[in-house]
């Protein structure tokens, strides 16, 4: 099939890289080598170990490894994860702290579907569970999903952020990082036509693209030079035989991977080099900073061609959200029907994929609520990573996010509009 080919291809050259590093390491740690000190075995052990992990962990799907959380009780509670919803493409997650009492904040964290998984989000889970009850949308990888399930496009993926917020119930607070923050805008709209009841507290967007020609970036640009043909032809492959959703179009996660080291080669090939030199000095350790960092890096995922094509075009092209013009199966959303939705938008002054101007962009938008209910914060020297997991986050934005929840926390006074009725009704 077509595309199948180069799928399979690109898994086999990981493969092999991983196989040459681990035999590199096998064969430089045979004891007989010991009784002969030399630099050269132990610098062939060294790259052996960092090739292997490289390359194997680019097909592992990280574990969450969640901390026991300390809690008033004077106790530390473990954490376990309970899907609350399972659907073919993604599931809502529960972090489950048994024997706590219950926080009386409810927050749903929406993982951006970007190439990795939702672990990329670990940090934030961890800095948040002390304070508060956390969900999470858990992605899964389309590689890993028959073709039988059907597509999942950017609607798709929409419809499943109403279900898991009317799932959650009204007493929610969402926070959507990067890639989801303005199809969780168009979610919320949604919900104030279709059930205005479920709609959450607050909503808080993290660095996400509402308006990408706010502030143009490498990315943004990216997507406005190259056609959707050109993108289809040189991104999309199809899922070769190695995995259930075998013939499934998608883009690949390893593609994304390089992309993603392309931008900053020179910086990803030093840290390598480094690694290899503190592996053979005996310097290195399981979880240092570099393998605490790569492990989850350099995990990697598929995502649909559907979605992936369709985030470029209608996001990014053509700015459906930006102008307000977004649609869900065939109804046109109106971000301008949330009016009871306390919404808080945050940018990192040295974000180089969303830069400052773009996520902020919401607020415009959201031209039916009221000005107490809106908010923006702009951390300086933060880059995009830094807003959500990074120094920034944990010393200032979190702390930020917590009142800004409090503030929101009690139900708000809302008279009953008379189209949102006939809407609901409908």
């Amino acid at each position: 099939m077509r595309y199948m080919a180069t799928y399979d291809l690109m898994e086999t050259i990981r493969n092999t890289n991983q196989w040459l590093g681990a035999s590199a390491l096998a064969m430089a740690s045979y004891p007989a080598f010991s009784l002969i000190p030399n630099p050269a075995i132990a610098w062939t052990r060294a790259w052996g170990e960092v090739t292997e992990r490289t390359f194997q962990r680019m097909i592992v799907k990280p574990d969450w490894n969640i901390p026991p959380v300390p809690s008033d009780d004077g106790q530390d509670h473990v954490v376990t994860t309970e899907a609350v919803i399972e659907r073919d493409f993604g599931d809502l997650l529960h972090f489950v702290v048994p024997g706590r009492p219950e926080p009386k904040r409810k927050v749903l964290l929406v993982a951006p579907m970007s190439g990795h998984y939702a672990t990329l989000l670990r940090s934030t889970v961890i800095s948040l569970l002390p304070d508060a009850d956390i969900y999470i949308t858990d992605w899964h990888n389309a590689r890993d999903i028959p073709v039988s399930a059907g597509k999942f496009d950017i609607e798709d993926y929409t419809l499943y952020l109403v279900e898991f917020m009317k799932e959650m119930g009204p007493d929610t607070h969402v926070i959507a990082v990067c890639q989801p923050a303005p199809l969780t805008l168009a979610a919320t709209a949604y919900l104030a036509e279709e059930d205005p009841s479920a709609q959450p507290r607050s909503l808080t967007l993290i660095g996400g693209p509402i308006d990408p020609n706010a502030t143009p970036t490498d990315v943004t640009d990216f997507g406005h030079r190259v056609t959707m043909g050109q993108l289809e032809e040189m991104m999309i492959q199809r899922v070769g035989f190695k995995y259930p959703g075998v013939g499934r179009m998608v883009y690949p996660g390893l593609l994304q991977l390089n992309s993603f080291i392309s931008m900053n080669l020179e910086t990803h090939a030093r840290a390598f080099t480094d690694q290899i030199g503190r592996v053979a000095r005996g310097e290195a350790a399981e979880h240092d900073k570099h393998n605490k960092f790569y492990d989850e890096y350099l995990a990697v995922m598929d995502m649909t061609a559907e979605f992936y094509l369709s985030t470029v075009e209608r996001i990014f092209k053509n700015g459906e959200i930006a102008n307000n013009e977004f649609t869900v199966a065939g109804k046109k959303v109106d971000i301008g029907k949330i009016t009871t939705v306390a919404v808080k938008t945050v940018e990192g002054s040295k974000d180089d994929i969303s830069a400052p101007g773009q996520c902020i962009a919401a607020l415009d938008l959201c031209t039916g609520l009221p000005d107490d209910k809106k908010a923006s914060h702009v951390e300086e020297g933060a880059g995009h990573y830094g807003i959500f997991a990074g120094k920034s986050w944990r010393r200032n934005i979190r702390p930020l996010v917590l009142d800004f929840i409090d503030a929101n926390a009690s139900k708000p006074a809302r008279k009953p509009r008379k189209a949102a009725n006939k809407n609901s009704a409908a």
